[in-house]
């Protein structure tokens, strides 16, 4: 906290703050921690001294999640179905894509707002737009509610939750609890590879030990 507030780094909290918000909202790079960065954008804010004003942080996270989201749209339109033939690599994942497609299907229009809230949804949301065309206007208008609700919302949350006292006079172990948050989903993913990939070894090597087993049996 010393460094984020009271050394030279506290520059540059504001510009990587918006810098990842865009990154994950319109460049398709989904395993960024959103919610948990802007959660302690609002929480840093709340400090004194503070790296960032809460009355510059809120209206800029704003306008970065909107032109992340219409930058993301906009590749949808330019790329279409090659988006779905895309192979997986190590950011993405065709699953990502589906996944997003069957959320946009069962909740229409109002998607571009429930998204937000959604780790990896609201990466492809916008994407998905663009693919299928969306009405360019109803798009705006609802990725403007859905930008102010999260990129504002998390962010004022964490400013008022950064000023209760506990929190306040505990705010470096709630930092480390934020960041050990942001970090699970990959240390989960990792250790799911592993396990699938140990499980995997397993199934294969298990036929030829039995193959093994079976010709070192004695001929009657």
């Amino acid at each position: 906290m010393h460094l984020l507030t009271e050394t030279w780094l506290k520059n540059a909290v504001l510009p990587a703050i918006l810098v990842i918000v865009f990154i994950e909202t319109g460049l398709l790079f989904p395993i960024l921690p959103g919610d948990s960065l802007l959660f302690t954008g609002g929480l840093l804010a709340a400090q004194t001294p503070n790296p960032v004003s809460i009355w510059v942080l809120v209206p800029a996270v704003v306008v970065v999640a909107f032109a992340g989201d219409q930058c993301a749209y906009w590749i949808g339109r330019a790329i279409g179905p090659a988006l779905f033939q895309k192979e997986d690599s190590r950011f993405f994942k065709k699953h990502y894509v589906t996944e997003t497609h069957e959320f946009f299907e069962k909740h229409g229009p109002k998607t571009i707002i429930l998204a937000r809230f959604v780790p990896i949804v609201r990466t492809f949301m916008p994407v998905l737009a663009g693919v299928s065309k969306m009405n360019y206007r109803k798009f705006v208008a609802f990725d403007i509610v859905g930008a102010v609700l999260w990129g504002g919302g998390v962010t004022v949350l964490g400013y008022f939750l950064g000023n209760v006292a506990f929190i306040k006079d505990h705010v470096e172990a709630i930092f480390l609890l934020i960041v050990l948050i942001s970090v699970l989903p990959g240390i989960f993913a990792v250790a799911k590879k592993v396990l699938n990939k140990n499980a995997n070894k397993n199934e294969a090597a298990r036929p030829e030990a039995e193959l093994a087993a079976s010709a070192n049996e004695p001929t009657h």
